[in-house]
């Protein structure tokens, strides 16, 4: 059995391999509602194999979006149309989950392939807010402060769209705290300079996020399958570091955490970062070596051997792949073949599928 194929296990959930679909944002939403889309572009990674599903990074408020057209997760309208789509995944034998979000100093900017930087209030813009009052770049907006307040609005609007996540099909929850949004704003002191609870020390820079999870992990059921996300390093002097994301996994875990998702960047505009394949992977070994939590490695991951010798070697427990899923999003049905063991195919498509491959067994009809 290759050891990316094997089952993962969690609390009460048990995922039939160790390959991931990464949250990727469609910038397609109006006024924050999945549409046609965002059903075609997960239920074909369902269908193409992979255990556990996660939506793009759903914004818990209209102002934590990173552009208008993001996935939104403040109201519970917006549950009815991802209620279908985990209704699907959860039909192919997978796991559904949901990235929650806020984009904070980075909010309301363009979607990729329409400009860079801010979008202005007359064009449906809006202010962005932050830890402090620092611009990510010349062409972002300078951000308000959170005040106190602001941030337990904030935690509780993260737990109230877990709860409702969870009501709506979905079995894994991701806190996004990575890539330069918000949460990941008051951990890097490059972008944090406040002198309250929640600026200065490590302790303090690690507050909101540490409550934010407590309070997600109350209002989900204790089988649901809780991840984080975080960028392991700021890659820039005096900024986030490995040696802080290892510590904070530690106490992530004593408070609920299943899986640390590890990624690195983005709270840099300009850091010097040596991308390459597997390049983030040494991130998630060394946070599920020292802090004995399982780890999902991410970035540049291609090839099947590749992935295989990730779980093998024990550099993370779950492969979290994006491009690679964008070229081919049966993906893990060729790796399974490629790696000798094919995994279950739909029935639909056993016409195409490799000699003796079995046929997957829906996990129940569909409405």
């Amino acid at each position: 059995m290759p050891h990316l194929l094997s089952e993962f296990r969690r609390r009460d959930i048990a995922l039939p391999n160790r390959i991931c679909v990464s949250p990727m944002c469609q910038y397609s939403s109006v006024d924050g509602y999945a549409d046609d889309w965002h059903f075609a572009h997960l239920a074909a990674r369902a269908v193409g194999g992979a255990a556990l599903v996660f939506t793009e990074a759903a914004a818990v408020s209209p102002e934590g979006r990173i552009s208008p057209q993001d996935l939104g997760a403040w109201s519970e309208k917006h549950f009815e149309p991802l209620g279908r789509i985990a209704r699907f995944i959860d039909a192919q034998g997978a796991i559904a989950g949901i990235q929650l979000a806020h984009a904070g100093r980075k909010a309301s900017t363009y979607r990729p392939w329409s400009g860079r930087g801010a979008v202005p209030e007359t064009l449906g813009g809006w202010r962005p807010v932050g830890p402090s009052a620092i611009a990510f770049a010349k062409d972002y907006a300078t951000p308000d402060e959170l005040s106190a307040d602001g941030i337990k609005a904030l935690q509780q609007a993260f737990a109230t769209a877990a709860a409702r996540a969870y009501a709506a099909g979905f079995r894994a929850v991701e806190i996004h705290a990575a890539h330069g949004y918000l949460l990941h704003e008051f951990l890097s002191p490059l972008s944090n300079c406040r002198a309250d609870d929640y600026g200065g020390s490590f302790d303090n820079r690690a507050r909101f996020l540490r409550e934010c999870v407590a309070a997600v992990r109350r209002a989900l059921p204790e089988a649901s399958l809780l991840f984080v996300r975080v960028s392991a390093t700021d890659w820039t002097e005096g900024g986030w570091d490995i040696d802080q994301s290892v510590e904070l996994a530690r106490r992530l875990k004593s408070i609920g955490v299943d899986v640390i998702d590890c990624s690195s960047g983005g709270n840099v505009e300009k850091a010097e970062i040596p991308v390459g394949p597997g390049y983030q992977v040494p991130f998630a070994q060394r946070i599920r070596r020292e802090a004995d939590i399982a780890t999902a490695a991410v970035g540049m991951i291609t090839a099947p051997a590749q992935a295989d010798q990730i779980i093998r070697t024990g550099g993370a427990d779950l492969v979290m792949l994006a491009r690679e899923l964008l070229r081919d999003p049966y993906w893990p049905l060729r790796a399974a073949q490629e790696l000798g063991r094919p995994m279950p195919w739909p029935a639909q498509y056993l016409r195409a599928a490799p000699a003796g491959a079995p046929e997957r067994t829906p996990a129940h009809e569909l409405d």
